[in-house]
C-alpha cells in the first residue's frame, strides 16, 4: 500500500514541543509578581483617595471661609453711608455742633467701630490704603494727583474704601494715585496680595 502522507506529515510538530518544553512559571515568581501588582493598585489608591481628602478639605474650608460674601457685599455698603455722615461734617463743624449733635456723631461713629469689628469677626476686613503703594489687585485708580512730595504711584486719596475676604477681595478701593514725584522703590517684603474675586458684583 502507497504511503499517501506528505513529507510535511513525517516532520515533527515543532509548536508542541516548544510548549511542552518551556517550564512552569515558578509559583514564587508568580506569586511575587501578582504581590507587587496589588501593591502598586494598593498605592495609587491611597494616593487617590488622599487626593480627594484634601480636596473636600479645602472646598469645605472654602465654603465656611466664602459662604458670607455676598451679604458681605450689601453689608459693606451700610458701612459706607456710615462712613459718608461722618466725612459730611469737618473738624471745624464738629466743634461747633451742640451736645446733641455731637452725641448722634458719636453713636454714629460708634455703631460703624462695632459694624467692622463684625465684620472682621467673619473674615471681611477694610483696606486702609492711604499712603501706601498702588495695587493693582486691591485698588482700583480713578485719578492721578500731580503730587511730588511722594513717590508717584503712591496713594494719596480714598475715594470709597476696599474690602477683602479671606484672600479674596471683596471690593477693590477706588482711589487717587499721585504721579509726578520720584519713582517708587519695589517693595520686596509686600505683602501677598489676595486673589481677586472675579465674582463680586458692582
Amino acid at each position: 500500500m502507497t504511503d499517501s502522507r506528505t513529507p510535511d506529515d513525517n516532520a515533527p510538530d515543532t509548536a508542541t514541543q516548544d510548549t511542552q518544553a518551556s517550564p512552569a512559571e515558578d509559583p514564587a515568581a508568580q506569586a511575587a509578581r501578582e504581590a507587587a501588582e496589588y501593591k502598586d493598585r494598593w498605592l495609587r489608591a491611597l494616593a487617590e483617595m488622599e487626593n480627594l481628602r484634601r480636596r473636600t478639605e479645602r472646598e469645605v474650608g472654602d465654603a465656611r471661609a466664602y459662604a458670607v460674601t455676598q451679604f458681605a457685599r450689601d453689608v459693606v455698603t451700610v458701612a459706607d453711608n456710615m462712613e459718608r455722615a461722618l466725612k459730611a461734617l469737618d473738624d471745624e463743624l464738629r466743634e461747633k455742633a451742640d451736645a446733641a449733635v455731637k452725641g448722634l456723631l458719636d453713636g454714629v461713629e460708634l455703631t460703624e467701630r462695632e459694624l467692622l469689628k463684625v465684620l472682621e469677626k467673619h473674615g471681611v476686613r477694610k483696606l486702609e490704603p492711604q499712603g501706601q503703594k498702588f495695587d493693582p489687585h486691591r485698588h482700583q485708580a480713578m485719578f492721578e494727583v500731580p503730587d511730588e512730595s511722594v513717590p508717584a504711584g503712591t496713594v494719596v486719596q480714598v475715594v470709597q474704601s476696599g474690602y477683602v475676604i479671606g484672600d479674596r477681595v471683596l471690593r477693590p478701593a477706588l482711589v487717587g494715585v499721585a504721579k509726578g514725584g520720584p519713582k517708587a522703590a519695589p517693595s520686596g517684603d509686600a505683602e501677598a496680595a489676595p486673589a481677586n474675586d472675579n465674582s463680586q458684583g458692582s
